[in-house]
This record gives structure tokens, sequence and C-alpha cells, in this order.
């Protein structure tokens, strides 16, 4: 399972409408990539259509999708959103990280 903060709902929500779609039709893709200082690279992305082989997930009323491979660095990650003039934007709280890079964009296990 993958928790999306209120915050981020928020911000998903908003930037979906930007975007020309809604929360209501559209899925938020979560990935990981080789990269990134620390070994693995967080991905996201706006999707409408989800393949057989995705995990698929919706909280806070945010429908989320994960390929298989991935899911197995995600599950029990929450996706938090931190604004203002410090914030930092989307944030992966990733209990299976053991090491983070220090702009929260890459990480090991």
């Amino acid at each position: 399972m993958i928790k999306i903060s209120v915050t981020a709902k928020i911000k998903i929500k908003s930037l979906m409408q930007e975007d020309g779609s809604s929360i209501e039709e559209s899925f938020v893709r979560v990935g990981v990539t080789s990269g990134g200082c620390s070994g693995l690279n967080y991905n996201l992305e706006f999707d409408k259509e989800h393949k057989p082989e995705d995990k698929v997930f919706e909280d806070n009323g945010v429908k989320v999708i994960v390929d298989k491979k991935s899911f197995l660095y995600l599950v029990g990650m929450t996706l938090e959103y931190s604004g203002g003039l410090n914030g930092k934007g989307f944030v992966f709280n990733n209990p299976n990280a053991t090491r983070t890079c220090g702009c929260g964009e890459s990480f090991s296990m």
C-alpha cells in the first residue's frame, strides 16, 4: 500500500487540473529507476491507463498505480507535499530506504 497525505492530495488535484485532467479520471504513477546520488530515483507522473501487471491503490481519494518492480521498493511509503518558503515539494517517506540523498529524490536499500 502507498499512502497519500492530505497536503499531497491537494497539490496533486491542483496539478491535475492545470494538466487538463481530474483526480477522478487519472492516476498518479509512482515508480523507481536506477540513478541519482544514492542509487535509485523516485518518479511521479500522471497516467490515464494502467497495465494489467500494475498494482492499483486508492488513498485519500487519489488513485495510485505502481509497476510490480517498483512496488517492492515502495511498499509502505507515504507521499507528502511540503510547500511554503522552505518547502521541498513532494516528499517520499519510504520506510524501506536505508539511505537518502540531501534532496530526497534518490535513495538506496
